[in-house]
């Protein structure tokens, strides 16, 4: 119903209320307009219902939707469970790859220290002087090969008042030391009572050397036999010089036990350069004189073992007095203990150390069988 239709409707019924043909103007007016209203009540319960039916599916829509994301979130979240599965997959076998490039790494590492160390040693064993050598050994399986036989140089220190006999058989040691209190008669009424003991040595059983070249350290062979102060003085000169590829010498030592010269340079590089050439010509007599230079070894105990051995033939007196000169006594204590009816024998070496003194004994040549020299 429409504005115009109610302010007509109003002024109508203002005016023709009091008769009959207001009246009835005025209830087909009310007529009129009811049936407006039932009209518009009708589109209303049309427009209602469509808005209910449109709010139904309008939530039916929603809740799919609401379904369909829930489904969507659970599907993201198990691509993303399964992504970062993948992920740390990924890492661990990036991690496992590493480990295996760095223990990779390292193996080829040590194999380059050791074809190094090879190459050192190879580099020492074509590099050492020549010398020459005679082979007396046998000849057969190497599973039967015999072990290295050592032979060491042993200190051994000697109290005051004590001596050391060594025999040549070792029954006369054995006898010595089963009696262990013997009385030495020094003539007239006047005799001493001194102690046998047994003399024990640690030997080496077991020496492994690691050798390496020095690089400032040359050693020089071939040299003629000559003055050594003499030759120690033209070598250092010779190799000091520049022409002769050498440099500042620090030192200049002879070795007596081979009969050669070491000579120790300021610079590292003076040596293997030195080396190289190996053959020199010095000036050491009026004419010159080729010389072998080759590479110093370094030697390095890298594992030493040791066992406690008895001498057999060496035989140690203890609680000698001083009683007389040192070369009588001697001899009074050697004839003694050479004689037969003492329990003695031959006597192959004797060392007396007074009170008052210091000595030591130096034990050379020690074999597998025990064999010593004084």
């Amino acid at each position: 119903m429409s504005s115009d239709e109610d302010f007509s409707l109003v002024v109508t019924s203002e005016k023709n209320q009091d008769t009959m043909e207001g009246v009835q103007a005025l209830l087909k007016d009310y007529q009129k307009s009811y049936s407006q209203i039932m009209e518009d009540q009708k589109e209303l319960t049309v427009s209602i219902a469509e808005a209910q039916d449109m709010t139904k599916k309008f939530k039916q829509r929603t809740q799919k939707l609401t379904e369909e994301l829930k489904e969507e979130e659970i599907a993201f979240k198990e691509q993303l469970t399964s992504d970062k599965a993948k992920v740390d997959a990924l890492q661990q076998e990036e991690s496992d790859l590493m480990e295996e490039l760095l223990r990779i790494q390292a193996e080829i590492k040590e194999e380059d220290s050791q074809n190094a160390h090879l190459r050192a040693r190879a580099d020492v064993f074509t590099k050492m002087p020549e010398k020459k050598f005679v082979f007396s050994g046998k000849t057969g399986n190497a599973n039967d090969k015999e072990e290295f036989e050592m032979k060491p140089h042993i200190t051994y220190p000697m109290e005051e008042g004590t001596a050391l006999i060594t025999f040549e058989e070792e029954d006369v040691a054995m006898n010595i030391l089963e009696k262990r209190k013997h009385k030495v008669d020094l003539g007239g009424e006047c005799s001493i009572t001194v102690e046998a003991q047994p003399v024990h040595l640690m030997m080496p059983s077991l020496v492994e050397i690691d050798t390496d070249i020095c690089p400032r350290r040359v050693l020089i062979s071939n040299l003629p036999k000559m003055d050594t102060e003499t030759l120690q003085n033209k070598l250092e000169i010779h190799f000091s010089k520049s022409k002769n590829g050498g440099g500042e010498v620090d030192a200049c030592e002879f070795l007596p036990d081979s009969g050669t010269v070491v000579v120790t340079f300021v610079e590292e590089n003076i040596a293997e350069r030195l080396a190289q050439t190996e053959h020199h010509e010095v000036k050491l007599h009026k004419t010159k004189h080729n010389v072998r230079v080759t590479p110093f070894i370094n030697g390095k105990i890298t594992n030493l073992e040791t066992r406690i051995s008895m001498c057999p033939r060496t035989v140690l007196l203890t609680g000698i007095p001083d009683v007389m000169e040192q070369e009588t006594l001697q001899d009074m204590l050697e004839i003694h203990f050479q004689k037969n009816g003492n329990g003695g024998g031959e006597i192959e070496a004797f060392l007396y150390n007074p009170l008052g003194q210091h000595a030591v004994a130096v034990f050379g040549g020690v074999s597998s069988a025990d064999q010593e020299d004084e």
